[in-house]
């Protein structure tokens, strides 16, 4: 099977821009305010196609679920496929947002969503609400929430500056809201359920209000998170960890002009996402090559094995154990 790669789908949304096309040479389908490429995505409403062959990411899992994913899959192909990678152009402010625990999901009527985001680019007043504030009780939270509108909410959400190559993997559960100025790759669970606690008083694309989810946002909140830590970045090591959980693993490697990183085949799935610099695949069955530019999210199989090889120095980011 080959190295697949898919048509990004993108979505308006209004806190977003430009930077897709400006900072990772995407050809986007309009001008205005897009703030999200649907890079691999296996949902009822979005479905990735291949360009190899034209076939959807459901159709591919259907006719080769085993040869996708592994043996193991081999007898559950109504299964989507379990990851969902995205770009984000955070130009303006996201809502402040949680999404629901696994063990609350089905009773709030979503699902759960825990997701890693990782920082390409930033400027300098970029940031994130991650997290509580240490001190703050569910009492105090919910008093702001009903009483003052959600006005005063930011004085209770943590706030952290982040820098290019930082990254945080965030809990179902987690209070969050991605400040302007940030594009970042987020990596996540196969889910699309999202509860807004605020949306600092503005309006969406269609000049109203956006819906909020009150009740659900308060039985979905961990109010044990305070915050949490960024974890920072490197370009030095050449390989690290950077998100571990029971949902999917990513690592990341730093590669100097020439060098390879090797993805063996009958081990697991995996995702490559090219966050930094040019690669040039090569697999070790057809031969073929492939060339891969920043901003590349491309799925190795469980039967594909070859090599990226770096033209130039690369940061490549490689999610597997999902």
């Amino acid at each position: 099977m080959e190295l697949l790669s898919f048509k990004p789908i993108y979505q308006d949304r209004v806190w977003g821009g430009d930077n897709l096309r400006t900072r990772l040479g995407r050809e986007l389908p309009h001008t205005g305010p897009i703030g999200e490429a649907w890079e691999i995505v296996d949902r009822p409403e979005a479905q990735s196609v291949c360009n190899q062959t034209g076939k959807t990411l459901a159709q591919w899992m259907q006719a080769s679920a085993a040869d996708i994913m592994g043996p193991a899959w081999a007898k559950t192909r109504n299964q989507p496929f379990p990851i969902l990678v995205k770009w984000l152009d955070c130009q303006d402010r996201l809502s402040l947002q949680v999404h629901p625990p696994a063990n609350l999901a089905e009773q709030l009527g979503g699902e759960p969503k825990t997701e890693c985001w990782y920082i390409t680019e930033a400027t300098a007043q970029a940031g994130l609400y991650v997290g509580l504030k240490k001190g703050t009780t569910r009492s105090q939270f919910e008093s702001v929430l009903r009483e003052e509108g959600g006005a005063g909410l930011q004085s209770l959400i943590h706030h952290a500056p982040v820098k290019r190559g930082e990254s945080i993997l965030l809990e179902s559960g987690r209070i969050h809201a991605i400040d302007a100025g940030n594009l970042i790759l987020e990596i996540q669970q196969n889910s699309d359920t999202t509860y807004r606690v605020y949306d600092w008083g503005r309006v969406g694309l269609d000049g109203k209000p956006r819906q909020l989810h009150i009740e659900q946002s308060l039985s979905a909140i961990d109010f044990d998170d305070f915050e949490p830590e960024i974890v920072h970045a490197d370009f030095e090591a050449p390989q690290r960890i950077l998100a571990d959980s029971p949902l999917f693993r990513i690592q990341q490697f730093n590669l100097k002009a020439g060098e390879s990183l090797s993805i063996q085949s009958h081990q697991s799935p995996s995702i490559v996402s090219l966050v930094e610099g040019t690669v040039v695949s090569l697999s070790d069955h057809s031969g073929q090559r492939q060339t891969l530019q920043r901003g590349a999210n491309v799925l190795c199989p469980y039967v594909w094995g070859g090599q990226f090889k770096a033209t130039c120095d690369a940061t490549i980011l490689l999610t597997d154990n999902f």
